[in-house]
């Protein structure tokens, strides 16, 4: 059944809604795919900034947690805003990847202007964060932290082996302005397992891609045509046996021998881990690198002895 309107004695159905009635669900839609954008799966990865405190005992200065939670804060905002410009900037790319392409900028559910709008927000929001606490060098690290990962998304992405390092360098960044932040000066010893744990991630996420997509890598990651499973492979086991070496100096440089005897016990979950994590990658299933870090009961159960053991030799 159809009424017309006086003025053009057109139809109408009276059932239809006014086109004004779907704006409201039309601006949740677009919110949700820019949270979408932002990786909030990704985000635990700044919990690194809890790092350096944490291995040294101390939260530095007072009020040291807060600080910290506001560096997570930035680092979140800092990453997300990385995020979503990388997507605008392989969107094309990422719609011939069988999962990437669902993301709400390849997929189209977010405009491309809206993304890079939200990212500049984001942007600004990151480095403000150094004002809230007073400590400008947090602001620095933040910057080396966008700026190496804005010239990744725009062209390191591209040459074979610096990737690695880019990847592994933006955690090692998020536990220096944890240090930063709390005014925990980080040691030598930890930024070196810091380095080697980061880089032994950032090769079995390539080695995870490659052993899952094939020949077909390249064709959103096209530095991928310059590396071999057997490579990755090797170099990420090798980064993890150093990484375990370096733990383990470090444990038995420990003056306190409560200190020392219970930093090497947690050596062995943490062992534990790493043969969990190369068993995982091994598998390659296509499950990202973050959820077997995560998601994994036997390695959070690692994780969480580790974690336990390490905090007791405190």
């Amino acid at each position: 059944m159809t009424t017309r309107t006086p003025e053009t004695g057109s139809s109408r159905s009276p059932e239809a809604p006014p086109r004004a009635a779907g704006w409201p669900l039309a601006l949740a839609g677009l919110i949700v795919a820019a949270i979408q954008a932002t990786r909030p799966r990704q985000w635990p990865k700044n919990l690194l900034v809890f790092a350096a405190p944490l291995a040294g005992a101390t939260l530095g200065r007072a009020d040291g947690f807060g600080y910290a939670l506001v560096a997570f804060a930035a680092f979140t905002a800092a990453s997300s805003a990385v995020y979503l410009v990388n997507d605008v900037v392989d969107a094309e790319r990422d719609r011939l990847h069988p999962a990437k392409r669902l993301r709400p900028i390849a997929s189209g559910r977010l405009p491309r202007p809206m993304a890079v709008a939200f990212a500049l927000s984001l942007l600004t929001a990151a480095l403000l964060a150094s004002l809230a606490i007073g400590e400008p060098r947090l602001a620095g690290v933040v910057g080396a932290y966008l700026t190496m990962s804005l010239l990744y998304s725009l062209g390191l992405k591209h040459v074979p082996g610096a990737e690695l390092l880019v990847v592994a360098l933006g955690f090692v960044l998020r536990a220096i302005g944890g240090a930063v932040a709390t005014h925990v000066p980080p040691s030598a010893w930890f930024l070196t397992v810091c380095s080697l744990g980061a880089l032994m991630v950032a090769i079995g996420k390539r080695y995870t891609e490659l052993s899952v997509l094939g020949a077909a890598a390249t064709a959103h990651r096209p530095v991928m045509r310059w590396y071999r499973s057997w490579m990755l492979r090797a170099g990420q086991r090798a980064a993890a046996l150093v990484m375990l070496a370096s733990y383990v100096l470090w444990a038995l440089s420990e003056p306190d021998a409560w200190m020392r005897g219970w930093h090497l016990a947690s050596a062995v979950p943490l062992a534990a881990a790493l043969f969990r994590f190369d068993l995982l990658t091994g598998l390659a299933d296509g499950r990202p690198v973050e959820d077997l870090v995560a998601r994994d009961a036997m390695m959070i159960c690692c994780e969480l002895t580790w974690l336990t053991t390490f905090t007791v030799g405190l």
